[in-house]
């Protein structure tokens, strides 16, 4: 087998790595895409193929993760991954494990460790390598990796996400949840959501977004289903979507370009966080931009048009 073809045939598992330690879909690609130079312009061919490749596709993942943590300490407002669609690696005997692994939730978490212990816990919880592999990726002892994964394990369990394991619920109770919306009823979006719901914005500085996260069932009920029926007045349309594996949305102008991304958490038959991914840097990757302050201008138009 090539390099090339040896390359391909791991780089959905490359990418997935490096998604998960970087958050980001621009950067993973771009680790992917050096650690394809480095593989291509090394004389000698390693032992384990896969080895090589996860530990170096790992390695620029944290060199990259320790420069862009002072960025997002800087960032305006809250700070979510970027939206990921499709999950490339796709492991059919640990499905569920890898879903929930590339949620935004679960992301979110991964951000309270440090690099290595990121990395550590990315490699050895999710894609089960065994110690003498992570230590060799990371390039420390596998008593440290262990150690470093004792840490991770009491970072995370502090606020693991717990979703609903059935995929058939969560995606009917999400399907009701985006009908409600559709047709701004407050009552319908009311039910849905559990007491202490959070509506959260990440617009980054770039994009109208809230100004504070919004709490409660009846406030959260009352903004949706007071926006968005204005938004379709100005032809905004949304196409319900898997997002990071969980129930979700992309939401687009009259041109069909993209607006904003939706993310729904959903446990115990309740949506208990929706998630709103709208500073334009963040999705590019999944097609053409919509002008969101343009956007915002029309709706507030359209709210003083029936006022």
């Amino acid at each position: 087998m090539s390099k090339v073809e040896e390359f391909q045939e791991l780089r959905p598992l490359l990418f997935s790595i490096a998604y998960r330690i970087l958050g980001s879909v621009g950067e993973a690609e771009d680790a992917v895409q050096e650690t394809w130079l480095r593989f291509d312009g090394s004389t000698t061919r390693p032992t384990s193929t896969k080895g090589f490749l996860s530990a170096t596709v790992t390695r620029i993942s944290i060199d990259v993760l320790r420069s862009a943590r002072l960025r997002r300490e800087e960032y305006v407002g809250p700070w979510f991954p970027e939206p990921l669609l499709n999950d490339p690696y796709q492991d059919p005997a640990r499905a569920v494990e890898l879903a929930d692994s590339v949620s935004m939730a679960a992301l979110l978490l991964l951000e309270r460790l440090s690099p290595l212990e990121r990395a550590v816990f990315v490699l050895r919880e999710v894609f089960a390598f065994e110690f003498d592999e992570v230590a060799a990726a990371v390039g420390r002892s596998e008593a440290a990796c262990r150690q470093l994964l004792v840490r991770a394990r009491r970072h995370m369990e502090t606020g693991r996400p717990r979703f609903s394991a059935d995929r058939q619920e969560r995606q009917e109770l999400a399907r009701r949840f985006f009908d409600a919306l559709k047709h701004g009823d407050v009552g319908g979006l009311q039910d849905l959501l559990a007491a202490d719901v959070q509506l959260v914005g990440d617009g980054g500085g770039k994009a109208p977004q809230l100004a504070k996260a919004l709490a409660g069932a009846l406030n959260v009920a009352r903004v949706l289903g007071t926006v968005f029926p204005l938004m379709t007045r100005i032809d905004v349309t949304f196409e319900p979507c898997e997002l990071n594996g969980q129930p979700g949305a992309i939401f687009r102008d009259r041109d069909g370009k993209i607006l904003h991304v939706m993310v729904v958490d959903v446990l115990d038959g309740q949506i208990h966080t929706i998630r709103a991914v709208i500073n334009p840097d963040k999705l590019g990757h999944l097609g053409p931009v919509a002008d969101a302050w343009a956007i915002d201008r029309e709706v507030k138009q359209a709210r003083r048009q029936i006022s």
